[in-house]
């Protein structure tokens, strides 16, 4: 990961307003994975993303559905989660490859479960326990991903 690309986040309040900043950003168009163990705040930077679109309901892991769509001021918002899934063909039968659209934001957690079906990340987020709070640290894989990465840089203080 490039030198910068990361920021320590004390508690929870700080990962979803990070997550504010993350919907900034992507201004509502992009795919985003989320990488980190059990626990180590996905569903809560999703929140965050999804509040800083003007959300004001409950965010949950959609760990059942797999997905759960939000539409928010004329954005699309598609929140994975694909943690029991047992095999990446299973996404087809979802029509997984109709949400990632160009003018939709896909977050996707636990992506190494959707291997070979998924598409290409324009950023990935790694989250690791630091103390009592987390570090998060972002690499981009698109052009469109490092616009992004940068963008972040600037707004992480």
């Amino acid at each position: 990961m490039s030198d910068g690309y990361n920021v320590s986040l004390p508690d929870e309040t700080a990962m979803v307003e990070f997550g504010h900043k993350v919907a900034t950003a992507t201004q509502g168009r992009g795919v985003v994975f989320l990488l980190g163990d059990l626990g180590m705040g996905k569903t809560t930077l999703s929140r965050g993303v999804l509040h800083g679109f003007g959300h004001q309901g409950a965010v949950k892991s959609p760990t059942y559905t797999l997905v759960e769509p939000y539409e928010i001021e004329g954005k699309l918002v598609y929140h994975f989660d694909l943690y029991r899934l047992s095999d990446p063909e299973e996404l087809e039968y979802l029509g997984i490859r109709d949400y990632f659209d160009e003018q939709a934001l896909c977050l996707v957690e636990w992506p190494d479960k959707g291997r070979g079906i998924l598409p290409e990340p324009d950023l990935i987020f790694q989250i690791n326990l630091e103390g009592r709070g987390r570090t998060l640290s972002w690499s981009p894989k698109t052009e469109y991903g490092r616009e992004l990465a940068d963008k972040l840089l600037s707004l992480k203080d």
